[in-house]
């Protein structure tokens, strides 16, 4: 379906929601919007009350989509976050031969609203051209990006399917994910003795030269195919002329392998340790797993619905993990089968993210390939 300007209406409804900014804690907005969006189709939502307990404008937004008459199979759930990483100034979505692009030098916030238009699309047309169905749930969740805190707050016994599957991975469509890591947050806080840098220096113990030291030892960066490390901000001191007494950082470390994780921070709470003893300092750490990881084999259910309706679409299914975590990792662990799936979106988290047009509307077919495969099921 076309507007008169030439574009379909998931891009139209992408791009009119990618315009509201949604950075974490502030999805007021664009969830308004969304509620606005269901209850035109004549479709009940239910927000719950997870926005206070994690600092959200918004709580989780459910809809239901009852199965039609005489429908069987397998109802789904499909899960997208409602907010970005925080832009660094204006969103203003420009459409250049095919592709979506903010006009602004910051994010556009395909990651993940893409999805969230492609979802709304997709049960637009299930009930305008009355296709039959086992059953759909849309979820919405507030906070993804820094903690999956509005899916760690949902009550999942709320929800029917016990198959679900989230759209948040920036590859090509047809990248189906069988698995994503686990992954520690490490926050470590080196306390030396303040003391003035140009008369006693001698008297100081420099927390900056500790915490640098330690940073200097840890292995970052890819360490092997299941692993990575990266210690990702800093911050200490109090003037040019002191000798620092504090300094903190933040770091993180992932791993397919669950033991492989545990090892990894072992190995970089030590490296604060010695660090800190060679510089006469203390240091403060706390961990945190953030989320738990998750494998799936090809023959899982999610994963031959998805095949199946790739295939249908016309699509090359490829298996492969990912790097990053999701809302699925939180469903996972829980119980439920959720699946994550590229949608298109690339170069995301930068003032290069984009999208095309044409896997905006190659995702929404992908959707309904997915409700039919589950009906047949």
């Amino acid at each position: 379906m076309f507007a008169q300007d030439g574009l379909p209406d998931v891009a139209r409804l992408f791009i009119e929601l990618a315009a509201i900014a949604s950075p974490p804690g502030e999805e007021r907005p664009v969830a308004d919007r969304v509620l606005g969006y269901l209850r035109d189709l004549k479709l009940d939502v239910d927000e719950d009350d997870a926005g206070p307990r994690v600092g959200s404008t918004m709580g989780n937004l459910l809809c239901r989509i009852p199965p039609t008459d005489g429908a069987a199979g397998a109802p789904l759930f499909l899960c997208a976050h409602l907010d970005t990483v925080p832009p660094d100034g204006a969103i203003e979505p420009v459409v250049e031969d095919g592709v979506i692009r903010n006009g602004r030098p910051t994010i556009l916030g395909a990651d993940d609203k893409s999805a969230v238009a492609v979802m709304l699309e997709a049960v637009r047309r299930l009930i305008v051209e009355r296709r039959p169905h086992a059953g759909v749930e849309l979820l919405f969740t507030p906070k993804e990006e820094v903690g999956l805190c509005g899916a760690n707050a949902f009550d999942q016994s709320r929800l029917t399917a016990r198959i679900g599957y989230v759209y948040d991975h920036a590859a090509p469509i047809g990248d189906v994910i069988l698995g994503a890591p686990h992954q520690a947050s490490i926050d470590a806080t080196f306390r030396g003795k303040a003391a003035h840098a140009g008369m006693y220096p001698e008297e100081g113990r420099s927390a900056i030269a500790a915490a640098a030291r330690a940073i200097a030892d840890l292995r970052l960066g890819r360490l092997d195919d299941e692993t990575t490390a990266n210690v990702g901000t800093i911050e200490g001191g109090s003037a040019r002329n002191v000798v620092p007494e504090t300094c903190s950082f933040q770091a993180e470390a992932r791993s397919h392998d669950r033991d492989k994780l545990a090892e990894l921070v072992r190995e970089m709470l030590e490296s604060f340790a010695f660090a800190a003893s060679l510089g006469d300092c203390e240091v403060e750490t706390h961990v945190d797993e953030h989320f738990s990881g998750y494998r799936f084999r090809p023959s899982d259910e999610p994963v031959r619905l998805a095949v199946e309706a790739l295939e249908r679409t016309g699509y090359e299914p490829r298996f492969v993990l990912s790097g990053g975590g999701a809302d699925a990792n939180v469903f996972n662990e829980r119980g439920l089968q959720c699946l994550n799936l590229a949608n298109g979106m690339a170069s995301i988290h930068s003032a290069d993210e984009h999208i095309a047009v044409a896997d905006l509307e190659g995702m929404v077919e992908v959707t309904l390939a997915l409700v039919d495969a589950a009906r047949e099921a």
